[in-house]
Order: structure tokens, then C-alpha cells, then sequence
């Protein structure tokens, strides 16, 4: 990993012996872009200001083009600069801020509440500071405070470090040192890797799509291809920009915190699989079968439900058995068959006190389901996945116990159907750009996109049993191409 480079409007009057790591005058940065021609650092932006067109805002603004990574940056600046721009992430803090001064003794909060790197001096707080830099990565944040039975945040704004007395510059500079000890931590006594990619696990997720020996044998072929592989877990947000890339292998949903690990990943400008734009695509059936028909790509039968005047209209043109599908569902949930108008109103009525669309699609009964692997717009890897036993899907969940898979056959790339692979790659392709894996039935009929996953299974032994290593081998290279340019 590159060094830290700390950035000041004026080298006079700076502590240099405050810091172990080399302070540059923003102007210089800004005038001499070829000091770092090759060069990666990691930046701390501590200029005199971070107003639009400032010295300081354009230090972050050229560190993002330059491919540097640089704290604040500037979409932190920006989002900091009017309320109406973070009033989102405030009642997450503040409700984060009242619990954890419930119930513990101490002195009442100042009115301006100033966090270093993510960490206050009142030991209280050491959770919401985690949080809060979790929203807005930034050297020095100062926030005002509303007092009272419940303690309210006014405004959240950079602070300046022209603004720190002595006391103040202190703070910062320990916190500063254990923000920039971590990327250290792990060094080996082994030549270091060229890049270092960060995976997002759950190790208590029942079913993930990669499991902890998997991503275990993945390491072990990119560390040869000079590239170290860490898990990190949801608690580790701040700890993101130390990394080159990510790769979410947690069942992935908008309303959680893999998108935020999603965004904040695309803000520092690295690679990330799942991306955003994918996850909003992906995780939604109603989307994607709305995609797909304007792409002329087959699908099955669909009649999307907002009420129960759309009942009968299902039945008329789907028939029964029909199949009703949550549009945000995963791993076979929230997928159900029904074979009357009685079980779809019980179904469809219960599930609309939750979601306020549903989708009804053609029942179309294969013993298996091709998967077929697309990475960068180009086949990885096919797959059937077979029927769960005495069930129409690959995953049977009411079992009262641990849900029942199907087995699975292995294909190369070069035994698929042409149909099948040619379908799977522009289903994937509408998409967009990252690791997809298309789920299609092949039928007397034709072949017919079931789903689009955005963080599709990829174990060892099952998707890379027919490519081998070279599955694990693309997927490395696909991050390094999007890092080196």
C-alpha cells in the first residue's frame, strides 16, 4: 500500500513533528501533479478550507482524478455543504447519539461536539463517532447540538484544522495515528502485495453466496497474482478506504448496510462487485422483468399485482399452477406456487400488507435451472442447479430445520447451448458490467430468464468445477484492469 501524505495550506507554523508522515503545501499538490506520476498515496486533506473552488476542494476533487484516495473527498464535502444534503443520515445519529448517553453518568454535551477520525474524547460517544464516520469520512467534524430531553443535531460541517487551538491539534493528531496505523496492522514479513481487496462476509449467514473456504481458495490464487484477500465485516465501514476493491459476499438489499458498503466503495472511486446501480437493478423481479421485455429478451408470462382487482386477470392469462414472487426476494424466498384463486388471494392478499406490488409469472416446471456465470460482459461459468428433492425449486425452505438444496452438474463454457449462453449473456449485459448470474429454464418452448442475481453463488467445487481456477483467476483480474485505469 502507498503512503499517507497530509496536505496544509501553509507549511509554516505546522508541527511537523506531529506526524510521522510527509506534509505537502496544497498548493504544491495542486501544481505538481508528476510528483506523483506511478504513485497511489493515500491523502489527508487538511487545507485551510473546503468551500467550492477552494484550494482545499480541489485538492480532494484532482486526488479522486488521479486515482489517490484522499480524505475528505470531495463527495463528503459536497454532501456536507447544505443540510437538505444530509438531513437523510441525521435521525440514524441522533438516535444513535440519545442511546448512548441513556442511563450514563458524565457532564452534559458541549453545543458544538467536535470528532477526530471517527473518535470524540467523551468515551461515550466512541460508538456514534464510529458512526458518524461511517456517513462522512472527514479529518475533523464539528457538529452543533440542541439540548434537551432528547439531544438533536442542528448541523453537521467540516471543520477547517486552521480552526484547532492547541489542544484541539493534539486530538487530532493521535487520532490521525491510529486511523493510519490500521492500514499497517496486518503486514507480513512476505514481499507485499501489489493490491489488497476487501471482501464483505456475514460468517453467520445461513446461505451466502461464497462461503468463508471458498473465498479461503480464492485468496490463495490471487495472492500468487499479487493480491491480498481480507474479509471484513459490517462494523468495518471506516476501515473500506484502505482498501483497493471490494467484493460483497453477503446476500446483498438495498435497505441494508451492503448498499451503503456499495456506495461508500464507488465514492472512493475503487471497484466494487455488487455495485449500486446493479444491486437497485437486480434485487427488484418488477425491474428486471420490465428490463428484460425492452431488451426482447425472453421471459416467462408476467402480470404484475398492485391489488386484488388484478387477480382474476392472472388467472385468466397465467392459468393456474401460477407462481408469485416478492419483487425483492432471494435464494427461492418469498417465491411461492399457488394452485387456486383461493391460495392466490390468501398468498397475494398477505403479501400486499407488506409489499404494495407483486409479480405472477407462468409456472413453468423443469427438473433444473442453467446458471449461467457473466463476468465483465463475457461467460465465466454454467451450472445446473437441480431441483430441491419433492419440490419445483433448487431451494426448499419450510423443511422446519436447514433449507433443503438440489444437486448440481458442472458444465464448460463450450458444452452450453449456444441458446442458453447467448441468452445469459444479454440478460447480464442489460444489466451492466460486473459479476451477474443469470438464472434461465430451458423449455420446448425456448429459453427464458427466470432472474438476474447480482451476487451470484460462487463456491469452489461447484460454479469453478468445470473452469477450474480460471474463474478465481478472471474474477482477480477484473478488479486489477478497473484499478490500473
Amino acid at each position: 500500500m502507498s503512503d499517507w501524505i497530509i496536505l496544509s495550506t501553509a507549511l509554516a507554523g505546522f508541527d511537523h513533528t506531529a506526524t510521522k508522515h510527509k506534509v505537502l503545501a496544497t498548493r504544491d499538490y495542486l501544481a505538481k501533479p508528476e510528483m506523483f506520476r506511478g504513485a497511489r498515496p493515500n491523502i489527508i486533506n487538511l487545507s485551510r478550507s473546503y468551500a467550492y473552488q477552494s484550494r482545499g476542494y480541489y485538492a480532494s476533487l484532482l486526488a479522486a482524478a488521479r486515482g489517490q484516495r484522499v480524505i475528505p473527498s470531495v463527495e463528503t464535502i459536497i454532501d456536507l455543504s447544505a443540510r437538505k444534503l444530509y438531513e437523510n443520515a441525521v435521525p440514524e445519529l441522533e438516535d444513535t447519539l440519545n442511546k448512548s448517553l441513556r442511563g450514563q453518568a458524565g457532564d452534559p454535551l458541549p453545543s458544538r461536539l467536535r470528532v477526530f477520525f471517527g473518535t470524540c474524547t467523551d468515551p461515550r460517544l466512541e460508538r456514534f463517532g464510529r458512526l458518524l464516520f461511517d456517513w462522512f469520512r472527514a479529518p475533523i467534524l464539528e457538529l452543533t447540538l440542541k439540548q434537551g430531553d432528547w439531544i438533536s443535531i442542528s448541523r453537521i460541517g467540516l471543520l477547517p484544522f486552521g480552526k484547532l487551538d492547541d489542544a484541539g491539534r493534539e486530538t487530532l493528531f493521535q487520532a490521525m495515528a491510529r486511523y493510519t496505523a490500521r492500514q499497517w496492522k496486518d503486514a507480513k514479513s512476505r514481499a507485499p502485495a501489489r493490491y489488497s481487496f476487501a471482501t464483505l462476509v456475514d460468517p453467520d449467514e445461513a446461505l451466502p453466496p461464497s462461503s468463508i473456504s471458498s473465498l479461503k481458495h480464492w485468496s490463495r490464487i490471487a495472492a500468487r497474482m499479487g493480491v491480498s484477500v481480507e474479509p471484513i465485516t459490517r462494523k468495518d465501514l471506516p476501515r473500506l478506504a484502505n482498501f483497493d476493491a471490494l467484493f460483497i459476499r453477503e446476500t446483498t438489499s438495498i435497505s441494508n448496510h451492503t448498499y451503503r458498503f456499495a456506495r461508500r466503495a464507488q465514492q472512493e472511486g475503487m471497484p466494487v462487485i455488487d455495485d449500486p446501480v446493479s444491486m437497485i437493478r437486480c434485487t427488484n423481479k418488477v425491474y428486471l422483468d420490465e428490463l428484460m421485455s425492452s431488451n426482447g429478451i425472453p421471459v416467462p408470462v408476467t402480470v404484475m399485482l398492485i391489488g386484488p382487482e388484478d387477480f382474476q386477470r392472472a388467472a385468466d392469462l397465467l392459468g393456474f399452477p401460477m407462481v408469485l414472487k416478492v419483487p425483492d426476494s432471494s435464494f427461492s424466498r418469498g417465491v411461492k406456487k399457488v394452485a387456486s384463486m383461493a391460495e392466490l388471494k390468501a398468498l397475494a392478499g398477505a403479501w400486499l400488507h407488506d409489499s404494495e406490488v407483486l409479480i405472477a409469472q407462468k409456472y413453468m416446471p423443469t427438473s433444473f435451472d442453467w446458471r449461467i456465470g457473466v463476468l465483465g460482459g463475457k461467460p465465466l461459468f454454467a451450472v445446473q442447479y437441480l431441483m430441491a428433492k419433492q419440490h419445483w425449486q433448487i431451494v426448499k425452505h419450510d423443511t422446519g430445520g436447514k433449507p433443503l438444496e438440489g444437486g448440481f452438474k458442472s458444465f464448460s463454457l463450450a458444452q452450453v447451448p449456444p441458446l442458453v449462453l447467448d441468452t445469459g449473456l444479454r440478460a447480464a449485459c442489460s444489466v451492466g458490467d460486473g459479476l451477474y448470474g443469470v438464472d434461465l429454464k430451458e423449455t420446448d418452448d425456448g429459453v427464458f430468464v427466470i432472474e438476474v442475481n447480482d451476487n451470484p453463488n460462487l463456491e469452489h467445487g461447484v460454479e469453478d468445477a468445470a473452469e477450474k481456477d480460471e474463474v478465481w483467476i478472471r474474477l482477480t483480474n477484473w478488479f486489477i484492469e478497473r484499478i490500473a485505469t
